[in-house]
């Protein structure tokens, strides 16, 4: 029997710090595939475990098939968890590791049929009489999981069981996981960093910030209308241009939204979803553009909805079955805190560092409350001269990411004519919170 999971506003806290997690709540449906999403300290983990049982809840209930759970034990809950360090007994070999948790539950029952059922649905059945330091690391998670699918429980947690295999075993591995949480037809919650892994496996993806729910929903619906800034850049590869704008309305032109050296300029009639920047006339705004909503127009004219801009090439990554060209478009980026590579710093000094104010201590509960109540983007300060901004560290030259063909000839320094397509435009407020399109609208990406 597969089970139903609900968590209603539950929060968890360590040593009086900070919420690690931060009135969460979530239906999972029975026999659903949910994907919790989000970089590493956001309190993914944390959820987990308190649907486990691991983790005692402070505030807030668990609800398990509607009966409240948030005292339940472990193995009252019937729940299977598998580790992302596979957790096996080394003096055990596969088969006595699969039938562990069978040899508790039932000390007299005899688990052998159990067992070689799993591990022909898992295709191991001659790794049976191996131990783990004879297993690869994908046979080891194999194995990690036939235990977990043997108790016959009412639902799977996975905490990142796929991070420490290589790219290309994890590919392999995540197939396998859907295929046999789909035939098993078992409630799964799998916890992971890796955004291509939370679209490809979720039925929904939840994605956390700071261990507070940013949004659920299927892959499409959070890739297509992003509820927030953070969400816009978690999610898809290449991450979504984001660049600083300004607002301008007038009275008696049309609207546009500058973006420094160049602006987008709105048709007319404005559409429903643009007529919301009219409150925004004067004010900053976080204009995200995916890098399939820009194309490069040298031989072609401009569709209904397209407008133009120029970028400078500076980059060009070949992908093989497509390439990415890195644009300077004179536009000044806006950068999401969590996602960008920390930069280097001298080591201070003693003198320095009571010089500098604030210790580390004071530094990290500063975070801890920012990565909860602060603005999910940071605009940076316009440049007071005309030489060209410095990108930040970890990230390629140019403010803008396109997305071409293969056999596109481009070279360095090359100006470029470009068509921006408004209809897949992403405007949000200075909070990060989106203003466009419209919470109603859903655009269509299938054209």
């Amino acid at each position: 029997m597969t089970r139903a999971i609900s968590l209603h506003d539950v929060s968890k806290s360590y040593a009086r710090g900070p919420r690690v997690v931060d009135r969460v709540s979530l239906d999972i449906a029975p026999g659903e595939f949910l994907v919790l999403l989000g970089p590493s300290g956001c309190g993914k983990s944390t959820v987990l475990r308190m649907i486990a049982g691991l983790e005692e809840i402070d505030d807030g209930e668990l609800l398990l098939d509607g009966e409240y759970a948030n005292d339940w034990q472990p193995a009252e809950r019937n729940i299977a968890m598998v580790f992302q360090n596979f957790a096996l007994y080394p003096s055990m070999t596969s088969r006595d590791n699969i039938g562990f948790p069978l040899r508790i539950e039932s000390p007299g029952a005899d688990p052998r049929t159990r067992v070689d059922a799993t591990a022909r649905m898992l295709g191991i059945e001659d790794l049976l009489d191996r131990f783990p330091s004879q297993l690869s690391g994908g046979e080891r998670q194999r194995v990690a999981m036939g235990r977990a699918i043997a108790r016959h429980p009412s639902a799977f947690l996975m905490d990142e069981p796929l991070s420490n295999l290589d790219a290309k075993l994890r590919n392999h591995l995540r197939a396998e996981i859907s295929q046999l949480t789909r035939e098993l037809g078992v409630t799964t919650v799998y916890v992971t960093h890796d955004q291509s892994e939370a679209m490809s496996l979720g039925d929904r993806v939840a994605v956390l910030r700071g261990g507070v729910l940013q949004q659920v929903g299927t892959p499409r619906e959070v890739y297509a209308l992003p509820r927030n800034v953070f969400v816009a850049a978690f999610i898809g590869t290449p991450r979504i241009n984001l660049l600083r704008g300004l607002v301008r309305a007038p009275l008696d032109g049309a609207m546009t939204i500058s973006l420094g050296k160049q602006f987008l300029r709105l048709p007319e009639p404005l559409s429903l979803d643009h007529q919301m920047l009219r409150v925004q006339q004067g004010r900053e705004v976080i204009v995200g553009l995916r890098s399939e909503a820009v194309r490069i127009a040298k031989h072609s004219s401009a569709r209904p909805g397209e407008v133009p801009l120029t970028g400078l090439v500076e980059h060009m990554e070949f992908q093989g079955h497509e390439t990415l060209v890195h644009f300077n478009t004179g536009s000044r980026p806006a950068v999401v805190p969590e996602l960008e590579a920390p930069r280097p710093a001298a080591r201070p000094t003693r003198r320095r560092r009571r010089e500098a104010g604030p210790g580390v201590l004071d530094r990290l509960k500063e975070r801890a409350g920012a990565l909860r109540a602060g603005p999910v983007v940071v605009l940076e300060q316009p440049p007071e001269t005309d030489t060209e901004p410095v990108p930040p560290e970890g990230r390629l030259p140019g403010d803008l990411v396109v997305r071409t063909t293969p056999d596109i000839r481009l070279r360095h320094g090359m100006q470029v004519p470009l068509l921006v397509d408004l209809a897949h435009l992403f405007v949000f407020d200075q909070h990060g919170d989106r203003i466009c399109p419209a919470p109603a609208r859903l655009p269509d990406l299938e054209e």
